[in-house]
């Protein structure tokens, strides 16, 4: 019997999705659930399994093409699939077992045979980490039966020169919607920034005296971004406008605070929300950042998780960056950029000494937000971090 091999719904707000990758060819036996295809949307890369054991039988939409919800990617013909030879079938089969994107990549990358590594997710699934363990027990990444890296379809090379190589990459359907988004908020708002520069020798004294007793009572480390999240949420109630957004004529003031923490991934920059984060503990907010970090570099990242926010902070510090203007991620009028911590002499009672600073910057949409306001606001991060009691007391 044939069946069909259907797009899945999409979320409201997304019209269609490109065919990423296909992991399977026509007449290549697939199990239950194994991952056949990848799609890309604006946000995420979303991955098609078999809805049940058979042979594919057709592709109908190749790599790049553009597909709305419920196409009718390939058909498959139901059957019972034969386990590899020479694999007991109580063994897990690596191979056939769904792989996230960026452990596909990887395992091409190197030209890994994934039958040769051990899987300890859930099922025999395998995870980046042991991909990672394979290779440094094997310095040399031995290439086994898997093909040297290939260039995806979408990807087309131009050799000019020998000696001067260009080669053209289609942008990602993500680093689209990036540019999209960018370009449309330096068009439709007026961003200004301000900033500041805070002393964060009270907060890295903290973490020094509570580091290992945090850590083994919640199983997470305690790191900067908490303190940043938590001081920006007090901010926030004192200046509600940082935290409206314009909705046409309208400016809309959000009686919650659902803040955009900016996460690096293999795609690009993705903003996954802390929902209620004036309602999350220290322990929470490191651990909920800590799975965004994860989901972002695995490509799992969900529709639910990137949507929406009221205000943002985005941390070039951890890639070096000494002072940035941050962009606003639209509708949000306002975003605060962390940078490198620095050990700089400061004046403290008259004497100079040496301390950890760094330098804040509040972009904000001078449309709603008065300077002012964004001063006040920003003054009021840096107090809070410079005496992080304050965050405990909310004031």
């Amino acid at each position: 019997m044939s069946i069909e091999l259907r797009v899945p719904p999409l979320p409201e707000s997304v019209s269609d999705a490109t065919v990423l990758s296909w992991h399977k060819q026509p007449g290549d036996k697939v199990r239950r659930d194994e991952t056949l295809v990848d799609l890309e949307t604006d946000k995420v890369v979303l991955e098609v399994p078999a809805p049940e054991a058979g042979t594919l039988k057709e592709i109908l939409h190749q790599n790049g093409d553009t597909v709305e919800a419920e196409a009718v990617l390939a058909k498959l013909e139901i059957g019972a699939t034969d386990p590899m030879p020479g694999t007991p079938a109580d063994q897990p089969q690596p191979v056939d077992i769904p792989l996230s994107p960026s452990v596909r990549g990887l395992i091409k990358e190197h030209g890994i045979d994934p039958a040769r590594i051990k899987g300890s997710g859930k099922n025999g699934r395998i995870l980046k980490a042991d991909v990672e363990s394979f290779l440094d027990s094997y310095p040399d990444k031995p290439s086994i039966a898997v093909p040297a890296r290939e260039i995806p379809a979408s990807r087309t090379s131009e050799l000019q020169d020998e000696a001067r190589p260009e080669e053209r990459v289609h942008m990602t359907r993500l680093r689209r919607k990036i540019a999209e988004r960018l370009v449309e908020a330096q068009r439709a708002a007026a961003i200004l920034t301000t900033f500041n520069e805070v002393n964060l020798q009270a907060v890295a004294e903290l973490r020094s005296k509570y580091r290992d007793s945090f850590e083994q009572r919640h199983e997470v480390k305690l790191g900067f971004m908490s303190f940043f999240v938590k001081a920006s949420v007090e901010a926030l109630k004192q200046y509600p406008i940082i935290n409206a957004s314009v909705d046409g004529e309208e400016i809309v003031y959000h009686g919650y605070f659902d803040i955009g923490i900016a996460v690096s991934s293999p795609r690009g920059l993705v903003v996954p929300i802390l929902r209620d984060a004036d309602q999350l503990s220290f322990s929470q907010i490191e651990k909920t950042i800590r799975t965004f970090g994860t989901k972002a570099k695995d490509g799992t990242l969900s529709y639910e998780e990137l949507t929406g926010g009221t205000f943002s902070i985005t941390n070039g510090g951890v890639f070096g960056s000494m002072l940035s203007t941050p962009i606003l991620n639209p509708p949000q009028s306002a975003i605060l950029g962390m940078h490198a911590i620095q050990q700089r002499p400061v004046v403290e009672h008259g004497e100079i000494v040496i301390r950890p600073m760094m330098y804040l910057a509040l972009s904000y949409d001078h449309r709603i937000v008065d300077g002012r306001d964004a001063v006040r606001f920003l003054v009021s991060v840096k107090q809070q971090l410079e005496d992080p009691a304050r965050l405990l007391l909310e004031i």
